[in-house]
């Protein structure tokens, strides 16, 4: 460690970023025979990681055998090719070295001045991905750190825009009525933090009905936007999702949008997870009009295998994200021209990295083809496995979807036919068995996924999306599925 005041000298620097490199290197070359997970004690986990603030530095061997040693091992990994759950976040190469020049380079794009390079590559990137998503280059953009925020500051611009009065100023004390938002009950849990944040109040979040496809119905949302504005209710706005978090559903956006026009609702689209799969020459034709929205988010750290963080937010009502946001204090005033303009005024956040660079790096390095043909090879390792559990006797598919997340439940003929089970009893006998097997395959390392409960049940969801998952992959998995069940249904129903 140096002994001046200074940071690590050039030479040392590249030195541990080779030695850095080389270990990633050897981690992804050996990742199939590495465990997802490992089982861990909390207690220990803790103990091991805990110690007194460091009163001198400790070498990068030291750094990084620890890192090596107690950090990774116990990480869930989430750039595994086993890895099925939640919804993938796959960093590719490309994305990996970008970051780390990006971390390097350290910028602030929030103001054109700051970095204009950064802001007009922000713009570049944006055009590309509204042009990946289907959409038209004409609406307000931003990159945001997620859907999340991007849900939020979208639904803050809708805010602000039903509310009749100055809200910036006055406030939601200042005169409002009850503000309602309008969503799927199968909405992300991010549309609920977002009307909490906002001073809305859940009361106000109206949950609308999913048909038996876990679609949002249109004839209720119309009712309910009917009902509010009779009973002295302000509608603010309506959520609708492209690729639901349990199930991956589309909400109908065409009548949506239909039903919000008519309203003078907004139509703010949630299209983190499906927004790309219109690449997909299998899926032409079946994605949404994502267009349709007065805002969109879309979220190239899920599907475009971008590292974390970053989504794109865009907005068809020019200007309605800076009427929220801007705010200009004098110590950040500059003087933009008709070319250039600050990316801080478009969201909450001031302090903003160059999330655009690693964007640009992974959509130059594969292409518009490049990754319409990895989002494709994902989609069809999906419908492989569609078709394999519609086979087997045992395995229910509760819900199809277009994309590349599979619903499974193992519904044991055994289970089924059993004439001694009530209807509840054998609900209930399944619902712990599934569970039981997600906990076993999870807790083997050999696999992870995630899961959920649905009107059928409790369901494993298998999502596919990692760059390096491949067919043998989801084959090795169907068949530890298929071993661990049968295990614990021999335990439970002998």
């Amino acid at each position: 460690m140096s002994t001046d005041f200074g940071d690590w000298t050039e030479s040392a620097f590249e030195d541990n970023g080779r030695e850095l490199l080389a270990f990633l290197g050897d981690h992804f070359a050996a990742i199939r025979e590495n465990p997802v997970s490992e089982a861990c004690d909390t207690a220990e986990l803790v103990e091991s990681l805990d110690s007194p603030l460091p009163e001198a530095g400790v070498e990068f061997s030291a750094l990084l055998r620890d890192t090596r040693e107690k950090v990774i091992p116990r990480l869930l990994q989430w750039n595994h090719p086993s890895f099925f759950g939640y919804f993938p976040t796959c960093a590719s190469f490309p994305g990996v070295l970008a970051e780390t020049l990006t971390a390097a380079l350290n910028v602030n794009a929030m103001l054109w001045k700051t970095s204009p390079a950064a802001s007009a590559l922000e713009a570049v990137v944006l055009r590309w991905i509204a042009q990946l998503a289907g959409c038209p280059g004409e609406a307000d953009g931003v990159l945001v750190t997620g859907a999340s925020l991007a849900n939020l500051y979208a639904l803050a611009a809708a805010r602000d825009a039903a509310a009749g009065f100055d809200v910036r100023e006055r406030g939601l004390a200042g005169g409002a009525g009850r503000l309602r938002v309008y969503t799927s009950d199968q909405a992300h849990s991010s549309v609920d933090k977002a009307v909490i944040t906002l001073g809305l109040g859940l009361d106000n979040l109206v949950r609308i009905p999913s048909d038996d496809q876990y679609r949002m119905r249109p004839d209720a949302l119309e009712a309910a936007i009917t009902h509010d504005r009779d009973a002295g209710f302000t509608p603010v706005a309506v959520v609708a999702t492209v690729g639901t978090t349990s199930v991956a559903a589309a909400d109908p956006l065409g009548p949506i949008s239909d039903i919000c026009t008519r309203h003078g609702v907004w139509l703010h689209v949630d299209a983190a997870y499906a927004g790309f799969y219109g690449l997909s020459p299998r899926l032409s034709g079946v994605l949404e009009d994502l267009s349709v929205g007065d805002s969109l988010v879309v979220n190239p750290q899920k599907t475009l295998f971008v590292p974390l963080e970053g989504a794109a937010l865009y907005c068809r009502r020019r200007d309605a994200l800076a009427n929220t946001f801007r705010l200009v204090p004098e110590y950040l005033t500059s003087d933009p021209d008709d070319l250039t303009f600050d990316f801080m005024d478009r969201s909450a956040q001031l302090g903003r990295s160059f999330k655009a660079l690693k964007m640009w790096w992974v959509i130059r390095t594969f292409g518009r083809a490049g990754l319409a043909a990895r989002l494709d090879h994902a989609v069809a390792l999906a419908e492989d496995l569609r078709t394999i559990a519609a086979s087997h006797p045992d395995w229910e598919l509760p819900v199809s979807s277009p994309y590349p997340l599979v619903c499974l439940r193992y519904q044991p003929r055994a289970v089924m036919s059993d004439p001694g089970l009530t209807d509840e009893a054998r609900r209930s006998l399944l619902d712990t068995l599934n569970a039981s097997i997600l906990a076993d395959l999870n807790a083997s390392g050999r696999a992870f996924l995630s899961h959920s409960v649905i009107r059928e049940g409790y369901v494993l969801r298998v999502s596919i999306g990692n760059i390096r998952t491949g067919a043998d992959d989801v084959r090795r998995l169907w068949d530890l599925l298929c071993v661990t069940a049968e295990k614990h249904l021999a335990e439970v129903h002998p």
